[in-house]
């Protein structure tokens, strides 16, 4: 045999070597990647607006822990109950009051629970309180003040004013002085910023926060009409990684979770 036909096969052969390699490389990282793709868990999270801060801080310290993907969906706690019940998804549920949550769990839609912190409803007004509101409740069925209070059916807010309003006894005086009716705290936050509301009810804790605060004060309802109502979460029957959710919710029950919660005007509250 010629030496340049023993070169040429030389080179052929190290050639076919070269190639069977960058392809079992090529195999084996896109193995990998597959592996790393079906290893990443995902969990989904129903939290009231309200909540939304510290579940998010409790989110980010999970995903590093447990190596999975958490996303959260916010909106008024009665229309996230709504999707849950619709939708058949999700892992965890923390509405704005516990008495979705004992409402998931007479229907079985919730398997286990626990307590992370406090809401209480209270007034807002504009900065400063230009107009001089008091704390009576009296005062959202005068119509020289522009009303806005959650709507009962879709928010966690609206549901706990109107039985803050019916223990005052004036819960359809209100609804028929109210200008509008909207669907979750955030918005009862906006139309103060707004300057377009004199008057609302909304949860205590959207008034601590350094966005609003500049904008908004807040003046106690009295205890007998407007009690702390409990935070509580639940674990969904649906949840595919409940072992995951479980650790989320040990977390959020914890001392750490609790001075997260406290931060945000969730937990020490009068």
């Amino acid at each position: 045999m010629k030496k340049s036909s023993k070169k040429k096969q030389l080179k052929n052969a190290l050639v076919l070597i070269f190639v069977s390699l960058i392809i079992g490389a090529t195999i084996g990282c896109q193995s990998n990647l597959k592996e790393d793709k079906e290893e990443k868990k995902e969990l989904l999270i129903y939290c009231g607006i309200t909540m939304i801060r510290p579940m998010s801080a409790i989110a980010k310290i999970i995903e590093e822990q447990e190596n999975v993907r958490i996303h959260i969906t916010k909106g008024g706690s009665g229309n996230l109950l709504k999707s849950i019940i619709i939708n058949k998804v999700g892992d965890l549920y923390l509405p704005g009051s516990d008495s979705y949550i004992k409402t998931c769990l007479k229907e079985g839609t919730v398997l286990d629970t626990v307590h992370v912190g406090y809401n209480k409803a209270t007034i807002l007004v504009q900065k400063g309180n230009p107009k001089g509101i008091t704390s009576d409740l009296a005062n959202l069925t005068k119509k020289e003040y522009y009303v806005v209070i959650g709507n009962p059916d879709s928010g966690s807010i609206g549901k706990q004013t109107k039985k803050v309003l019916e223990a005052r006894g004036i819960f359809d005086e209100v609804i028929t002085n109210a200008r509008e009716l909207t669907t979750d705290s955030k918005k009862l936050v906006q139309v103060l910023i707004n300057k377009e509301a004199d008057i609302v009810i909304n949860w205590f804790a959207t008034s601590t926060w350094e966005e609003n605060e500049p904008y908004v004060t807040a003046i106690p309802i009295d205890g007998q009409y407007a009690t702390k109502k409990k935070l509580v979460m639940g674990l969904l029957k649906t949840s595919k990684y409940p072992d995951i959710a479980r650790k989320f919710m040990k977390y959020a029950a914890s001392e750490k979770g609790r001075e997260l919660f406290n931060k945000y005007g969730l937990f020490d509250i009068n």
